[in-house]
């Protein structure tokens, strides 16, 4: 039976070039794809009405430990070092199953009911082969588009990241590739999330990498997050050891030197920066601005719960509050002009849409309400007090609205938010973190005794 769903008469901002934005328009979504976005469609399909509402593409987070959820908020004025040291080394090594399942579900689920309907999952929680099924499970449940980035086991600080000699376990990762991922069709794929040189010794660097390209899937890392992983380096000793390519996406980036920047940018490579994080935690300014003067797309992403907020909002306005600022601030500084190349409220949307789907790898499923795309779709309550009236519909979106504000949110063609109204066990999902939050304060306990 053929699936059809009418989207009418919302302010549709396509993020397509060749469509730009319908003030009053129609989507028209027939078997999980966008079928056609025109200013009026007439079809035999369920009609949701979108009167005042703004209809978007869905956001796209390319870089969250999803896994943090039950320890929201436990880390609030942490520094990248406190990081390490207060969720990295204390509550990760007694992270089961169970918590990973309810960090997982209760993350997707956030995500969703904020409008984010893809997801770079960077799960270096795997401490036993029952914590990526977990992981999987939970996003399979949720319903949410993911990239599932398999990482390492976090039992040990020492040992897994301070010059690490132990690879990710190979056999493992296979596993999980043939058991879930035989098709990369599906709403769910997988990536590699390793930690990179600086972090791990060349052995171990080499055999991460090989092993991605062995199963041919795309590996994500953390690089130059602060001064001090900014002097390893990274970017130059991959370059060194033979291994850049466009299957990289670079997490971070605040310390590349020029360098760097133009061999992410010569290999193909992506980027993602989580500009929320890396203000308040110190990693460094976020590089927007500096990826797309090298010809990059920079993403968004939003890294840890434990410290920041985990909507696209947030990382929207930090993104362009902290790169305006930098600038003026240098150009006060010099006692020159303001550039023209500033960043724009409508650039910051295509950034947390087709730029995020374009570093996840998923472009031309996702990331506009283009026709032959999947339909992932956001709607938006323009006529809210925080949000009305609209001037410029990019702008309200990206600069005005919030979480609250998300009225529908349709992932694959399957609606999982309506009229403001998450489509799932939300209690469930909430109790489940809940249970979760207080055993591992009682095993962080228990571990410091011991």
């Amino acid at each position: 039976m053929t699936n059809r769903m009418l989207l009418r008469s919302g302010h549709v901002v396509s993020m397509d070039p060749d469509i730009g934005d319908l003030p009053r328009g129609d989507v028209f979504i027939e078997d999980g794809k966008i079928a056609a976005v025109e200013r009026e469609i007439t079809a035999d399909a369920e009609v949701l009405d979108m009167t005042g509402r703004i209809v978007v593409p869905g956001f796209v987070d390319t870089h969250r430990h999803t896994w943090e959820a039950p320890i929201r908020g436990c880390a609030p004025d942490a520094t990248l070092d406190d990081y390490f040291v207060d969720v990295l080394d204390t509550f990760a090594p007694v992270y089961t199953p169970e918590d990973v399942y309810a960090g997982n579900l209760a993350g997707s689920l956030e995500c969703l009911n904020a409008g984010i309907t893809t997801l770079v999952d960077w799960s270096h929680i795997n401490n036993t082969p029952e914590h990526p099924d977990a992981a999987l499970q939970a996003l399979t449940e949720a319903g949410i588009r993911a990239q599932y980035a398999y990482g390492s086991a976090n039992t040990s600080l020492a040992d897994y990241w301070f010059d690490s000699k132990i690879a990710i376990p190979g056999d493992d990762v296979r596993r999980v590739r043939d058991r879930y991922f035989a098709s990369d069709d599906g709403l769910l794929t997988m990536a590699l999330a390793t930690r990179g040189p600086g972090f791990c010794i060349n052995d171990v660097v080499l055999a991460e990498w090989g092993l991605a390209r062995e199963l041919a899937v795309p590996i994500t890392v953390h690089v130059a997050m602060g001064r001090l992983a900014g002097r390893f380096g990274m970017v130059k000793q991959l370059n060194d050891l033979g291994l850049l390519g466009p299957d990289t996406t670079y997490v971070h980036c605040c310390y590349f030197s020029e360098e760097e920047w133009r061999m992410v940018a010569d290999s193909g490579g992506t980027v993602s920066i989580a500009p929320q994080v890396e203000t308040q935690m110190g990693h460094g300014w976020p590089p927007v601005m500096k990826a797309i003067e090298h010809g990059l797309r920079p993403s968004l992403s939003i890294d840890v719960v434990t410290t920041v907020p985990g909507d696209m909002f947030t990382q929207i306005r930090a993104a362009f509050g902290a790169e305006r600022a930098r600038v003026n601030a240098d150009c006060w500084k010099a006692d020159v002009g303001i550039p023209e190349t500033m960043l724009t409220a409508r650039q910051m949307l295509g950034i947390a849409t087709l730029n995020g789907a374009h570093v996840a790898g998923l472009e031309d499923r996702t990331g506009s309400l283009t026709p032959g795309k999947r339909a992932d779709v956001v709607a938006i309550d323009a006529t809210a007090l925080n949000v009305a009236p609209v001037h410029d519909a990019a702008a309200a979106v990206t600069l005005s609205a919030d979480v609250s504000n998300v009225d529908t949110v349709i992932v694959d063609g399957v609606i999982r938010k309506r009229d403001g109204r998450l489509l799932a066990d939300a209690e469930r999902a909430r109790r489940l973190v809940e249970e979760s939050r207080d055993r591992l304060v009682a095993a962080k306990a228990a571990r410091a005794k011991a």
